[in-house]
C-alpha cells in the first residue's frame, strides 16, 4: 500500500544517511524539510521531498498534512510495560512520606510486583499489556523495549518474555526483549543473594537462551540490589550466550556501575539520576549510549539525570520512559521530550534526536529506525496544526498528536 503525506508544514529528523547515533553539540542539529512530501510505501518509507517538483505519484491513499509536523514515531528503549495490577498504594505512602527504599525493604517495590505477576496467568497477563501497548502506540512509541524482571522465578520471566514476544507479533510495533533476572533478589533468596545469582546464571540464561525470547540482558546495579561484582559475574555469564547487556545504573547511588557497564560493552546505561566526574569520563569514546529517564524523576520525585552535561560532555544522550508499576506508570513520550526540556534543560532538537535516533541506538534499532530515511520503517507522528516543532514540548499537557502511523499501518 503507498500513503502519501502531502503539504507537510515542516517534515522533522530528515536524514539521508543516517548516523548510528548523534552526540554533543550535533544533538543541536535536527535536519528538516518545509513544505514537503513523504512516500510511504507498504511497511517502509520510499521516498520524501519538497511540494514544489512533486512527482505525480500513483497512491492508494493521500493524507492532506497542512499546517501539521510530520517526524519519526518515539523510540521507547526502557520499559517494563509486561506486569500485573498496579502500586497506587506505595503510591499514597510516599506522598506521606515514606521513601522508595523503605518501600521496598517492607515487602513493596519489585517484590509487590513479582507477587502479582506469579499469580497471573499468561493469558490474563497478556491482555493486561496490550491494553498498555495500544495507550503508548496512540501517543506516538513506534518501537519499544520490553523487560522482564518482575518475574524472579524461572517460569514467571519466562512467562514475562513469552507475552512481550507475542506483543511484538501481534501489533505493527517493533518490540525488543530484554532478560532482567536481576532485578531484585525474591524473598527465598533474602539470605542468599549468590545462591540466587548463580540460578540465574545456570538456570535461567540458559532457558531464556535457548527459547530466543531476549536479545538483551539487564540488571539493576544499585545499593541494596546487586553490586558491580555481580554485574560483572552476570555479564560475562550472558555472553556466553550472546545476550548484549544494558544497565540500570546510577538511579541512586553512584557505585562504579557505568564504568562496568563500558567494560562490558553495555548497549546502553540507563538512569544516571546520580553521575560523577568518573561516569562521564569512561563513557567517553565507548559504544554505551547514556538514557536518562526523567518521567521515573518527577513521579519519585528524584534528581533528574544531568543530561545538559552529559551533552556538554560531547557524549549522546537518549529519553526513555521507564513505564512500570512502581515508578513511572506512564508511558507517554511526549511527555518525556517535554519534561527534559522543561527540568533537564534540553532543547527541543536535542530532545527529539534523543528520542528518535538515539533512543533506536539504545534498542540497537539504528538501521530501521529513528529518522526519516529512505528505506526505514514506515513510522511517522503527524501533529495536528501546531507553529512549531518546540510547541510539542511547550504546550506539555495537550495531545497534540493528529495520526500514527506504525510500520505502514494507520492506528486508528
Amino acid at each position: 500500500m503507498k500513503i502519501l503525506l502531502s503539504h507537510i508544514k515542516e517534515l522533522i529528523q530528515v536524514r539521508n544517511n543516517a548516523p548510528e547515533k548523534v552526540s554533543g553539540a550535533a544533538m543541536k542539529n535536527l535536519p528538516t524539510l518545509k513544505n514537503a512530501w513523504l512516500l510511504l510505501e507498504d511497511e517502509r518509507i520510499s521516498d520524501f521531498g519538497i511540494m514544489d517538483g512533486i512527482p505525480n505519484f500513483k497512491v492508494d491513499q493521500t493524507i492532506d498534512c497542512s499546517g501539521k509536523i510530520v517526524l519519526p514515531t518515539w523510540c521507547d528503549s526502557h520499559t517494563h510495560i509486561v506486569y500485573a495490577g498496579n502500586r497506587e498504594q506505595e503510591f499514597v505512602d510516599r506522598i506521606k512520606g515514606r521513601s522508595y527504599q523503605e518501600i521496598a525493604a517492607n515487602g513493596g517495590g519489585i517484590i509487590n510486583s513479582a507477587k502479582k505477576l506469579q499469580a497471573s496467568s499468561e493469558e490474563d497477563l497478556l491482555q493486561q499489556s496490550e491494553e498498555r501497548l495500544i495507550e503508548v502506540m496512540h501517543l506516538g512509541t513506534g518501537a519499544i523495549e520490553i523487560k522482564s524482571g518482575y518475574g524472579l522465578t524461572l517460569d514467571a520471566e519466562l512467562k514475562m518474555l513469552r507475552v512481550a514476544k507475542q506483543l511484538g507479533e501481534k501489533y505493527p510495533i517493533k518490540v525488543t526483549t530484554t532478560f532482567l533476572g536481576a532485578h531484585a533478589v525474591p524473598p527465598e533468596f533474602k539470605d542468599n543473594k549468590q545462591g540466587y545469582l548463580d540460578h540465574i546464571c545456570k538456570d535461567m540464561l540458559p532457558k531464556v537462551a535457548g527459547y530466543q525470547l531476549a536479545t538483551y540482558v539487564d540488571v539493576f546495579c544499585e545499593k541494596g540490589y546487586f553490586t558491580v561484582a555481580d554485574t560483572n559475574q552476570l555479564l560475562k555469564e550472558a555472553k556466553k550466550y550472546n545476550l548484549i547487556p544494558k544497565i540500570h545504573v546510577n538511579q541512586f547511588n553512584a557505585i562504579g556501575g557505568v564504568a562496568a557497564g563500558v567494560a562490558n560493552k553495555a548497549l546502553s546505561v540507563d538512569h544516571l539520576e546520580v553521575l560523577n566526574e568518573e561516569d562521564i569520563i569512561a563513557l567517553k569514546g565507548a559504544i554505551t549510549m547514556p538514557v536518562a529517564l526523567p518521567s521515573c524523576s518527577y513521579f519519585l520525585s528524584i534528581p533528574y539525570t544531568p543530561g545538559r552535561r552529559i551533552i556538554d560532555a560531547g557524549l549522546p544522550l537518549a529519553l526513555a520512559s521507564d513505564y512500570n508499576p512502581g515508578s513511572t506508570p506512564s508511558g507517554n513520550m511526549n511527555f518525556v521530550v517535554a519534561t527534559a526540556c522543561i527540568k533537564m534543560k534540553l532543547t527541543p532538537e536535542e530532545a527529539i534526536n534523543a528520542a528518535t535516533i538515539n533512543g533506536a541506538y539504545a534498542m540497537g534499532i539504528s538501521d530501521s529506525h529513528g529518522s526519516i530515511t529512505k528505506g526505514k520503517s514506515a513510522s511517522v507522528i503527524i501533529t495536528k496544526e501546531i507553529p512549531s516543532y518546540g510547541y510539542l514540548p511547550y504546550a506539555f499537557g495537550s495531545n497534540l498528536i493528529d495520526q500514527v502511523i506504525i510500520n505502514g499501518e494507520l492506528i486508528a
